[in-house]
């Protein structure tokens, strides 16, 4: 997440004025997380929304990390550009899902959340004390009932998982009963067979909807160096650079922007229901919002479907 200084470093004022030039632009679905910046991001989001009507945009955010001030912080581990006061600490039983929620209404300066995501239990999240399918046995004992019950309740309307990988969806949809998941890092123009393939048939069959996170791999189609997230994201493989280029050759051939092209693609399936896409300056929000109306000639997604860039059976947009 850009505004939680993942990447760069992010002031105070540019991330209110990205902020302000999404909800201008008519975009009125955020999703944020306690992770980003460990507990930044959410500031952020919270000094913005809070003079919105609460009833006038959707708000997400993720369980299952904790936060807590301390003098000697490890923030710089992870997020050495947050300025964190905070350590974490991994919680997935059902008190610490309620914890977690009632500390994100706290730093957002919200009554309520629309969805909650169970964040991170994954083979790729790196920071686990234990294995992740340790963390996800937790959870289905402890978070995924408590957040049914809070569903009931009402104090969130929907809930899943919020992941990086195809394992914990496929797995919640079959131990539980969420609404709606992240898919994050899976379904873009780079990498997305496993998506068409697997995850979306399974959804589709449980009627479990998903948003879709990361369309441009952490900016990778966007020419950023970094290939999704992580301590080892700058270590991108030969194959996915190979893949880039091809996709860069076609849509100069088509005259269409590669990045335009990758959202429009992310947001076509009919099993999802929003993206959300990551942005540092009111500049990229603007741009994202712009692509979204953007109309791509059928020819070049019949090209990268014949040359195998993409799967045969991949939803496209209409042109």
């Amino acid at each position: 997440m850009p505004i939680g200084n993942e990447f760069n470093k992010v002031t105070d004022g540019d991330a209110e004025a990205t902020l302000e030039a999404a909800w201008s632009a008519g975009v009125r679905y955020f999703d944020v997380a306690p992770w980003y910046g460990f507990g930044l991001a959410e500031r952020r989001f919270g000094h913005f929304l809070h003079n919105k009507n609460r009833n006038d945009y959707v708000l997400s955010s993720k369980v299952g990390k904790l936060f807590k001030a301390s003098k000697s912080n490890k923030h710089a581990d992870i997020f050495p550009l947050s300025d964190s006061p905070n350590d974490v600490v991994y919680d997935y039983t059902a008190d610490g899902v309620r914890r977690s929620i009632e500390d994100s209404l706290q730093r957002l300066g919200v009554d309520s959340l629309d969805v909650a995501f169970v964040h991170d239990i994954s083979p790729d999240f790196p920071y686990f004390p234990t294995s992740w399918e340790e963390q996800f046995a937790i959870a289905e004992r402890g978070a995924f009932p408590a957040l049914s019950k809070m569903r009931e309740e009402g104090i969130i309307k929907a809930w899943g998982v919020g992941v990086n990988r195809p394992e914990p969806i496929l797995r919640v949809i079959d131990v539980a009963d969420p609404d709606v998941c992240l898919c994050a890092s899976q379904y873009s123009l780079i990498d997305h067979a496993n998506a068409v393939n697997q995850v979306f048939p399974a959804v589709r069959k449980k009627n479990v909807s998903l948003v879709i996170g990361s369309a441009l791999n952490a900016g990778f189609v966007s020419g950023s160096p970094r290939y999704n997230y992580g301590p080892d994201n700058h270590k991108i493989s030969p194959a996915h650079i190979e893949k880039r280029d091809k996709l860069r050759a076609a849509a100069a051939r088509h005259g269409v922007d590669l990045r335009t092209a990758a959202l429009k693609f992310s947001s076509a399936p009919d099993v999802v229901v929003a993206m959300v896409v990551g942005a540092s300056t009111h500049q990229q929000i603007l741009e994202d919002a712009n692509s979204m109306h953007v109309k791509i000639p059928a020819e070049f997604w019949q090209e990268l479907k014949s040359s195998g860039l993409i799967e045969k059976d991949a939803a496209v947009p209409e042109a």
